[in-house]
């Protein structure tokens, strides 16, 4: 037997009501995330913008610690080798950008890093610096005392 058609609905209008609501459910799913990336996007470079500012020509406050032997060592090194961009207790200097810096704490820039950079050279990507050369002279076991040095520093001064 089949079924008679309700005459106070419509012919199709069910399912024309539930692809308007379908329509209109995939239109908001789109603007909230259209607005969570705008947000994201505005969010980095806000933090962009205020993690760079004030930082490129050694201006950063700085908290000495008492350093470990391995971190001395790695401070004479450091002035040896690195000072002359990086400025006295990594704080940067117009030549090069602070390490005493967010952006170099382990969970961005790891302890690796330090490494590849004094072997390979760095292309600038996170400032206006230029490249970084290789270092030569700087054995893998100097790099590891430098890179305590900096990270005793960083740590003393919250970066992690």
């Amino acid at each position: 037997m089949k079924k008679k058609p309700n005459p106070r609905r419509p012919r199709g209008s069910a399912s024309s009501s539930r692809t308007k609501r379908k329509k209109l459910t995939d239109r908001l799913y789109l603007v909230v995330i259209a607005a969570a990336v705008v947000v994201g996007v505005v969010g980095w470079l806000q933090w962009f913008d205020d993690d760079h500012a004030g930082h490129e020509a050694g201006d950063v406050a700085l908290t000495i610690p008492a350093f470990t032997a391995e971190a001395e060592a790695g401070q004479a090194l450091f002035e040896e080798n690195c000072v002359t961009c990086h400025g006295a207790h990594a704080t940067g200097s117009d030549q090069g950008p602070p390490l005493v810096h967010r952006i170099y704490e382990p969970n961005h820039h790891g302890d690796m890093s330090f490494q590849l950079a004094v072997k390979n050279g760095v292309r600038a990507h996170h400032w206006k610096f230029g490249n970084m050369a290789p270092v030569d002279g700087v054995s893998p076991e100097d790099v590891i005392k430098i890179t305590r040095y900096v990270r005793e520093l960083q740590k003393a001064n919250g970066i992690f």
